[in-house]
């Protein structure tokens, strides 16, 4: 298992939108960027903007750099990690307005893990399961079970043998778990399942993910609230 550092951001509320799981991977994708002189400009953005998960199905280069232009009138423009933190914000809200969803929806809708509720709505399954269906889509063992339909408990009843979860985690961050150590066949004993959801917290865990009063059992029975904090968290 990949040790996890925490990313650290100056801005409170900026740290505020985003997990540490989140910012540990746009941290990599922005390093990624940089040239030989260490610089990143605005003209670097667009191309990198496509490649990620959030928005690689739904904008092109000439897209992002038409949303950038409202911002920047001189694309040489030097940023550095936070302000790339604020363009990405505005091309979520890009994206969520051209998805038709609510002004606060992301890829994968954030809530607080504190106060959960004990229901999935029916915009949040459709969320849910739209980044399932994409991201996993090719996966050897998941993708018999996919596309997820978000109208059924499709989501409830694949979390309750721990698979999904695993994978979402080396989705979140790549390599996080060894994939050999998942149990993955199509019926799982208890043991099987108990093995692949502790395996699942764990990890979560140490990645940086806030599990709070979660255990092996609430997954295991599929209780709503314990997937829908950790679907949260691995956004």
């Amino acid at each position: 298992m990949s040790s996890f550092v925490g990313v650290v951001v100056s801005d409170q509320w900026l740290l505020s939108q985003f997990t540490q799981v989140e910012l540990h991977g746009l941290k990599s994708k922005f390093v990624s960027v940089k040239r030989q002189n260490g610089k990143v400009t605005v003209e670097d953005l667009p191309p990198l903007m496509v490649k990620l998960k959030a928005f690689s199905a739904l904008f092109t280069e000439d897209e992002v750099r038409q949303i950038l232009g409202e911002s920047y009138t001189d694309m040489s423009t030097e940023i550095d990690f936070e302000t790339f933190l604020r363009v990405y914000l505005n091309m979520q809200g890009q994206a969520t307005g051209k998805l038709g969803g609510s002004k606060h929806s992301s890829s994968f809708l954030k809530a607080s893990t504190t106060t959960l509720l004990h229901t999935i709505s029916e915009s949040e399954k459709g969320i849910y399961a739209t980044h399932i269906n994409i991201y996993l889509a090719d996966d050897p063992f998941l993708k018999q079970f996919l596309p997820l339909d978000p109208a059924t408990n499709d989501i409830s009843n694949l979390t309750k043998d721990g698979v999904l979860l695993c994978k979402l985690i080396n989705v979140a961050v790549p390599g996080t778990i060894d994939e050999r150590a998942i149990n993955t066949k199509r019926v799982l004993n208890p043991w099987e399942r108990n093995e692949n959801h502790t395996l699942c917290l764990n990890s979560a865990k140490a990645i940086g993910c806030t599990v709070v009063n979660i255990g092996t059992q609430d997954l295991v029975e599929g209780r709503v609230s314990a997937a829908k904090q950790l679907l949260n968290e691995l956004g």
